[in-house]
């Protein structure tokens, strides 16, 4: 498979018209919100930072799933940005979810996916997505992608590519979050 890199909020616009997601055209939101579909992995061993979750347990909260991988470099350059908005937002309700979901064989090895977290300084649950099993349930197609999910468990917002703090999609991804909060 090969790694598609995607910037800004026009490029997330034209693959949600390559996904054919209901949208809207203020860059990302999507016209009618969709269940978010239930995480695929249930075992102990599959998360990271967090017991496995249901969105049973998230309900109430709005929750932002990064889709990323620690061999793409527009993942790991957007975890400052990611780090930050987690912690300014998580007091107001905010649950970031990471799913990592390997391109390359030695990304599927778990004691790698731990050290890269550790490295990068990640504290949220990161569910390991092997067998692209929720990667395929949510549609995706690029690394990173961000899904923000409202408080009853919908899509409401999907975004792709490298984001850093300040940058017009940074900007627009927390105004949806704030929104929704």
């Amino acid at each position: 498979m090969r790694r598609i890199l995607i910037f800004g909020v026009s490029a997330g616009l034209a693959v949600l018209l390559f996904l054919n997601l209901p949208r809207s055209a203020d860059g990302g939101t999507l016209d009618r919100p969709l269940p978010a579909p239930a995480f695929t992995h249930r075992a102990p061993g599959d998360w990271l930072n967090s017991r496995p979750l249901t969105w049973k347990d998230l309900r109430g909260k709005v929750v932002l799933v990064d889709f990323w991988a620690f061999e793409c470099w527009n993942c790991y350059r957007s975890f400052p940005w990611l780090r930050d908005l987690e912690a300014r937002l998580e007091p107001k309700g905010l649950q970031v979810i990471g799913v990592h979901t390997p391109e390359f064989e030695r990304e599927k090895v778990k004691a790698n996916v731990e050290a890269k977290v550790r490295e990068f300084k990640l504290r949220n649950p990161v569910m390991l997505d092997n067998d692209y099993s929720y990667w395929n349930a949510m549609g995706n197609r690029f690394w990173p992608a961000w899904y923000i999910i409202d408080k009853q468990g919908r899509i409401r917002a999907v975004f792709y590519g490298e984001t850093h703090s300040g940058d017009r999609q940074a900007r627009r991804i927390e105004q949806i979050i704030r929104n929704l909060l």
